[in-house]
């Protein structure tokens, strides 16, 4: 399942913020990150989080796009219907 983010790095916590949509209409989950976004450190939070929230091994959570942007893609392995899909869809106002 891949999930779109847009993150702020150097927050003074890690938390989702929820869904929110650009001007563009372009749908993205909002996240904070404590971590810096130097050598990967953001990027690894996110896995970190998003695993944590989800209740899956931080191997299932990885980001694949963005690495060095705002907006990442996130790939995130799970099956169709399992506790983490539907929250995923929930976040993003599918569920």
């Amino acid at each position: 399942m891949r999930l779109t983010a847009r993150v702020m790095p150097n927050a003074s916590s890690d938390a989702i913020q929820g869904r929110m949509v650009d001007d563009a209409g372009r749908e993205f989950l909002k996240l904070r990150v404590s971590a810096v976004p130097e050598n990967g450190k953001a990027n690894c939070a996110v896995e970190k989080l998003l695993a944590k929230v989800l209740k899956l091994p931080k191997s299932a959570v990885r980001v694949v796009t963005g690495e060095t942007s705002r907006i990442k893609g996130v790939d995130i392995d799970t099956e169709p219907g399992s506790a983490a899909a539907r929250q995923i869809e929930e976040w993003m106002g599918h569920g």
